[in-house]
């Protein structure tokens, strides 16, 4: 049986919660998450975990899965993943974004929210209910192969505590090419070859808790598209860097993002709300004026445009949330990093 939420309070005496609330009604087996009790985590450059392997310091892994419930034999084929990682202390979290879950075996730690809150939000909701010092992102419909692939997520981020986030490769599980849009830096290059970047994959990632918390967390407003480009920057921001690594390997099926229904809009309104957020002004114009550019140039269907265009209006019209503008020296950095936040 799974572990739920009113038996986790019990093993653990605190369960952090300085990732944004998105909702008040999330409630597991009659306990609301506001009942967890807080707990502290280390900031960056302090060691953190129990006892050490050959000089490494031990880190606890929480590998967070977000699901609607419609694909359980992936799910369980992504759980069976992480339980196979080796000499690693990990959790398995499934959160079921409004949506009922199916028995998921012993040692899963399970929380089901009464609606579908989006991407980001549900997230945040895993995440508060976690005991990592690392978070673990993964697609419902992705897993591992190598069981070293936690072990190696470990060492990165023990070795290196200014390191706030890793970007994983996605690899076709049948042999195809890697997908250039699956590498988050402008000159994709060979896939194989890692590098610091300015963003990482939202479902194939790993994130230092302390990054996670100082970044604020996942945009929920958001719902889907470019949350973790409006996280990754305020990681940024807060002095962490960021590394596409390509020896950390999830496997995925190649499908298109467009099969989203509002995949244009939602891409257009929230590019714009990370730029209102994010950048200082100048370079705010700056960006939305050359992703408008590319946009026309690049995308040949006219309902397509036509959609982005009215995402990129209510972007405008709408809240954007708290504007807390990164710091011009970090978009030095960032340009260093091969990518200027223009585009």
């Amino acid at each position: 049986m799974a572990i739920q939420l009113d038996e986790r309070l019990q093993m653990s005496s605190s369960v952090p919660s300085s990732a944004p609330r998105q909702t008040d009604e999330s409630v597991v087996a009659g306990v609301s998450i506001q009942d967890a009790a807080e707990v502290s985590h280390p900031v960056a450059g302090e060691q953190a975990g129990s006892g050490d392997r050959e000089g490494v310091q031990r880190l606890k892994i929480s590998v967070i899965l977000l699901t609607m419930g419609n694909r359980p034999a992936e799910l369980r084929r992504a759980i069976q993943s992480v339980f196979e990682q080796e000499d690693v202390d990990t959790e398995v979290i499934v959160v079921g974004n409004g949506s009922d879950l199916p028995e998921l075996g012993e040692g899963v730690v399970t929380l089901r929210l009464p609606e579908n809150i989006g991407i980001p939000a549900g997230r945040n909701e895993g995440v508060k209910i976690s005991t990592g010092d690392i978070v673990v992102f993964l697609d419902d419909d992705g897993w591992y192969r190598s069981r070293d692939l936690a072990r190696h997520v470990h060492d990165r981020f023990a070795a290196d505590p200014e390191l706030g986030a890793l970007s994983f490769r996605i690899a076709d599980p049948d042999g195809g090419p890697d997908q250039r849009r699956h590498v988050p830096r402008l000159r994709v290059g060979d896939p194989r070859r890692s590098s610091r970047v300015t963003t990482f994959l939202g479902g194939a990632s790993a994130v230092r808790r302390t990054a996670f918390d100082m970044g604020g967390g996942l945009p929920g407003a958001f719902f889907y598209a470019h949350e973790e480009t409006d996280l990754a920057w305020r990681i940024l921001d807060a002095g962490f860097h960021i590394e596409y690594d390509a020896e950390a390997v999830m496997y995925h099926p190649a499908v298109a993002p467009t099969r989203h229904a509002d995949f244009y809009r939602l891409n257009a309104r929230n590019r714009v709300w990370l730029a209102r957020r994010n950048l200082p002004w100048p370079l705010a114009l700056a960006y939305l004026g050359t992703w408008v550019g590319m946009t026309v140039l690049r995308e040949r269907s006219r309902p397509a445009l036509r959609s982005w265009f009215s995402g990129f209006g209510e972007g405008w019209r709408s809240d954007a949330g708290p504007r807390t503008p990164i710091r011009w020296s970090t978009a030095w950095r960032m340009t260093k990093d091969g990518r200027p936040p223009v585009i």
